[in-house]
């Protein structure tokens, strides 16, 4: 600065700030609390040195820094920063679980119902139908959904559609599933 106000860390420090001073563009005379908060905890000395090692480009940012963490450990004088960003940390893993919970629960409501709209469809479905055909197509539902949580598509495949009619549709949707994973490994 040199003839004008001191910055606040030569003004603190009773010195006389030069036209070269370290602190001047980081501390401004009209901001003393921020250097004095950093001096408490850091010390001008080592503040001064950490400056001079580093590009100045980079300055800027490490005072910011410096402040931040002066002000933590002025707060939390045990932990400083490390006690914030672990409060931070244990807040983001219980609000991760209580996501979790909340998911598990929308998807046991989505569960129930189903099986309540599928017990409705298979009760009409049974006044239609014979216990063989009733069979094939809670296979083929059940197939249906395996297939559509494990990335089987939009669209159910006519090679099992095809397999209502008769035979043995167990054993297609179970080799259709087979085939389908085959596909989808993750090491081919």
């Amino acid at each position: 600065m040199g003839s004008g106000t001191p910055c606040a860390s030569c003004k603190l420090l009773r010195r006389r700030c030069t036209k070269d001073c370290i602190f001047a563009p980081f501390f401004p005379a009209d901001d003393p609390h921020k250097f004095a908060i950093v001096h408490k905890v850091f010390g001008a000395s080592n503040v001064s040195k950490m400056l001079l090692e580093l590009p100045v480009q980079q300055r800027g940012d490490a005072v910011s820094s410096l402040v931040y963490e002066a002000n933590a450990r002025v707060r939390d004088p045990v932990y400083g920063c490390v006690g914030a960003i672990s409060f931070l940390q244990n807040q983001v893993s219980q609000l991760q679980m209580q996501l979790a919970v909340a998911q598990a629960e929308i998807l046991c409501i989505q569960m129930q119902q189903r099986d309540a709209s599928q017990s409705q469809l298979n009760d009409d479905a049974d006044h239609n139908m014979g216990p063989m055909q009733q069979m094939v197509v809670d296979d083929a539902a059940a197939a249906e959904a395996f297939l559509m949580q494990n990335g089987g598509g939009g669209s159910f495949p006519q090679q099992l559609m095809s397999s209502y009619g008769g035979g043995a549709p167990a054993s297609n949707v179970h080799l259709y599933a087979q085939d389908h994973l085959k596909r989808e490994s993750l090491w081919t």
